[in-house]
């Protein structure tokens, strides 16, 4: 369906205040996908927080002007959908692999992340990209991990004493003579 002037400056207004805020995206030629793929794909990105639009290069180029995304205006050609990740870097990248290794007519054309056009073969190192609970759990582990070895190597002489006096008492019990520690 062909869209009129006002329906158009919509559609440039709406990417560019997601991609304004977005901190990656993700293109796909979706040539050969059919109407209920397209509607499962979607489905799937509205479920994990990425904004998914289908939208014509020229107005694309138009949406991402002035954004951290305009990098990709010269790669946007052919059929492409559009997948902004909002919350979480990776979240995109996943969606459309995911997607795409159940349908191979999916296929990744452009991978932006941080202001930066990197290559599609970058997909998958983009997808690996924890996610902000994970990120957080890391971070937490990474500072716990000093304290831990601390309390260990304190805790250690006490430990060692300990497993000391139960030798001797064992050896006691048993009636030999302690080794030698």
């Amino acid at each position: 369906m062909a869209l009129n002037l006002e329906d158009k400056k919509v559609v440039v207004a709406e990417v560019n205040a997601v991609a304004a805020k977005a901190l990656s995206v993700v293109g796909a030629e979706n040539r050969g996908l059919t109407v209920a793929q397209m509607t499962d794909l979607r489905a799937k990105a509205r479920k994990e927080g990425v904004y998914m639009r289908v939208v014509k290069n020229t107005l694309a180029r138009k949406a991402v002007a002035g954004t951290p995304f305009e990098c990709i205006a010269p790669a946007l050609k052919g059929p492409v959908v559009l997948a902004f990740s909002k919350d979480d870097p990776g979240a995109a990248a996943r969606i459309v692999r995911a997607f795409a290794k159940d349908n191979d007519k999916l296929v990744t054309t452009l991978v932006s992340l941080g202001g930066q056009l990197l290559k599609k073969e970058d997909l998958d190192r983009v997808a690996s990209l924890p996610t902000r609970a994970q990120a957080l759990s890391q971070l937490l582990g990474v500072l716990q991990a000093p304290i831990a070895k601390l309390v260990g190597t304190l805790a250690a002489p006490n430990v060692k004493l300990a497993r000391t006096l139960a030798a001797v008492l064992e050896a006691k019990k048993a009636g030999q003579a302690p080794a030698a520690a």
